[in-house]
């Protein structure tokens, strides 16, 4: 039995990236299939929310919903018996509200991945009543980490802008 002890929300006030990094793999079956026998945008979407609810839950320790889909861009389509990837992290935390990244790759049978799907997702962590709660900071740490963590928070002010503006 693992007794690893994880530090509660209080004492913990920021994380890194990697502490809630997570991947989710399926190999596309029939009932994934759209009427082109392409991966349904649908059945991907309900992945892509999965991935990013656990990376949330995982940075926050707390219960999490979806607040918006920020950005979806479908780039490439997956076909019958694809290996798709899905590649969660978490980009940037307001006080309640945490930015997850999602990617989607079809990876062949040589290891190689073509990235199919970029989604956006803005998550908020939840309390024992179901209202918003604090969440850790993130702690970008390698280059692609810090770029994206800018550009992540230039995405929350024009969130806020979007939001006052009410466009």
């Amino acid at each position: 039995m693992d007794n690893t002890i994880i530090p509660t929300q209080e004492a913990v006030a920021s994380r890194p990236v990697s502490y809630s990094r997570t991947q989710q793999v399926q190999i596309l079956t029939m009932d994934a299939m759209n009427g082109y026998n392409r991966l349904f945008g649908g059945k991907l979407m309900e992945w892509i929310d999965i991935v990013a609810a656990v990376v949330a839950r995982r940075h926050c320790n707390k219960n999490v919903t979806t607040a918006a889909v920020d950005n979806l861009e479908f780039r490439a389509a997956a076909h019958a018996n694809d290996t798709v990837l899905l590649s969660g992290y978490i980009t940037y935390a307001g006080r309640t509200s945490m930015e997850v990244c999602v990617r989607t790759y079809v990876e062949n049978l040589d290891g190689t991945r073509t990235q199919i799907n970029k989604a956006i997702l803005v998550l908020v962590a939840l309390d024992e009543n179901e209202r918003p709660t604090p969440v850790p900071k993130v702690i970008p740490e390698t280059e692609d980490e810090k770029k994206e963590y800018m550009r992540a928070q230039k995405r929350a002010e024009f969130r806020k802008l979007r939001k006052t503006e009410h466009f």
